[in-house]
């Protein structure tokens, strides 16, 4: 595409950068120890992730509220094996798990290379989802954050992405025109669809290996972003 207008690269934090199946998995494996959970991590983990996606979904679309998710996805993991606990002691999973979660920062593989890269050629910036409580401390621990000039979360905006507000927020943010930036996400109903709505250029990070019927620009491995931009 190599773009000329493009002067801003807007990236999304969670599976784009940062390795969070990784870092989650690692967490848990704190958590599982220090509430002495007997069942096997591994297994916990196979009903986990689908569930927690399926959950990080229907938060998108405003159908759970947050507490509901950290509630729900560790609820219904658990019931996949047959374990039950009383939500006092599903409330405290949940807590434990968001503080130890920023605890390990792996990238994914090729981050850190294409932000440097990247950073010579473009002013950068974050827009995620995730909870805000937790992100800025992810960049700063991964030791990313002195790449992003601005870092908007749908949380301090009300709203979450696709919703035109996240992404009109952090272009203001950035004092930037749609025209002249681009969107990097690994979550096309969140991220690519919400970044063309606002006509934004946009590449698609696969990360999940999707099968890609658009003609949207897409790369399997971030380092590819370097064929683009």
């Amino acid at each position: 595409m190599k773009n000329p207008k493009i002067t801003d690269v807007f990236f999304d934090l969670d599976h784009t950068l940062w390795d969070f199946d990784k870092n989650s998995a690692l967490a848990f494996e704190r958590v599982f120890e220090k509430n002495n959970i007997a069942l096997p991590l591994a297994d916990f983990l196979k009903a986990y992730e689908p569930i927690n996606f399926a959950y990080w979904a229907e938060f998108r679309e405003e159908r759970v509220t947050k507490q509901q998710l950290r509630r729900g996805r560790l609820v219904d993991s658990f019931k996949k094996h047959n374990v039950v606990f009383d939500i006092d002691v599903i409330d405290k999973l949940s807590e434990d798990y968001i503080e130890e979660l920023p605890g390990n920062n792996h990238l994914l593989p090729g981050a850190l290379e294409i932000l440097e890269y990247l950073n010579e050629k473009y002013t950068l910036h974050i827009i995620t989802n995730g909870f805000h409580e937790v992100q800025q401390i992810k960049l700063d621990k991964s030791g990313i954050k002195s790449f992003f000039n601005t870092v908007t979360s749908s949380e301090e905006v009300g709203v979450k992405k696709p919703n035109p507000k996240v992404f009109h927020a952090a272009l203001n943010k950035a004092g930037v025109k749609a025209v002249n930036a681009l969107m990097i996400g690994d979550t096309y109903g969140a991220d690519i669809v919400g970044a063309i709505g606002v006509n934004m250029e946009v590449i698609f990070y696969n990360y999940r290996n999707d099968v890609i019927t658009s003609q949207i620009n897409h790369v399997d491995h971030l380092i590819e972003i370097k064929n683009l931009l």
